[in-house]
């Protein structure tokens, strides 16, 4: 894998910068966002600028390379990634806590309108 994912001599590197730091800065910054009530391509536009910090890290201390398209397109998809799994758990969290009576809990991620019970007619 190394070489197609990571360009360190190690994998732990790899999963301390981009995975774990990375990682909880992409949750972090995606949870924000939603918070804010703000749209998805945020999300993206700031995961980008966050993957360039990231490359920065692994420039810095680890002495990786700057500017290199492939693992640029690397570290933030695995930003992208976490960070669109945060936006969405806290997306789900927010419609069933703050609207509980127009939506209902499905999963970690998901939400779904709550079927309304029709009255009966008077005349039935």
């Amino acid at each position: 894998m190394q070489g197609i994912l990571y360009e360190e001599s190690t994998v732990w590197l790899f999963l301390l910068v981009t995975v774990v730091m990375g990682g909880w800065a992409a949750w972090m910054t995606a949870r924000g966002i939603a918070l804010g009530w703000r749209p998805y391509w945020q999300v993206v536009l700031a995961l980008g600028l966050l993957g360039l910090a990231v490359r920065f890290i692994h420039f810095a201390l680890f002495e990786g390379t700057m500017l290199s398209p492939h693992y640029y397109l690397v570290d933030t998809l695995v930003l992208l990634l976490i960070g669109s799994v945060g936006y969405r758990a806290t997306r789900a969290r927010q419609m069933t806590t703050q609207y509980r009576w127009l939506y209902e809990r499905t999963g970690p991620l998901t939400w779904r309108e709550k079927p309304w019970r029709e009255k009966p007619s008077a005349g039935a």
